[in-house]
């Protein structure tokens, strides 16, 4: 691949301006390419890493556990603990819509756990929330909603619990 070009630091604004407007038109790849050129010249920039981490999800639909990891390895690299709960919560959110929307057998128990995964890190954000911030309270419902929508979505059967029947 031939060398990439850099980015000026005084041209970071508007890049991620640029970046979020292609997530907006559905074009994740292109905004990803802009994070990448972002972090290459600020590898701390928490806008850069948190939209990557979309950008990734985003394209979860086409690319598969592979895009999964490499959203995953970002969260180590945001600053904040509420914001590495919440976009964990998100990636397994979006990959279990992922899953779901591929209409496959047998993937019920699959997006089953991965929404538990989800809510368990959106109680985690709630905790560590700011005053105002009910965004992990949506995403929590948001991941209830899901399930009770697809009935297919249901814990594996060596998973559920069986009630307690007196002999």
């Amino acid at each position: 691949m031939p060398d990439l070009k850099r980015l000026t630091k005084d041209g970071i604004p508007a890049a991620l301006a640029k970046a979020e407007r292609y997530r907006l038109l559905a074009q994740p790849w292109e905004a990803e390419s802009i994070y990448l050129d972002v972090l290459a010249v600020e590898p701390h920039d928490e806008a850069a890493l948190t939209g990557l981490v979309l950008a990734l999800t985003d394209q979860f639909a086409h690319g598969g556990p592979g895009l999964v990891r490499r959203a995953r390895e970002l969260l180590p690299r945001l600053a904040d603990e509420y914001d590495r709960a919440y976009y964990a919560g998100i990636i397994c959110e979006r990959w279990a819509k992922a899953l779901l929307d591929q209409h496959n057998p047998g993937t019920g128990s699959t997006v089953y756990e991965l929404l538990l995964e989800a809510k368990d890190w959106y109680e985690k954000a709630e905790a560590l929330r700011p005053p105002g911030n009910d965004d992990a309270l949506l995403r929590w419902n948001a991941c209830v909603r899901l399930a009770a929508r697809h009935p297919e979505v249901a814990a594996a059967p060596a998973e559920r619990t069986q009630p307690y029947v007196d002999h």
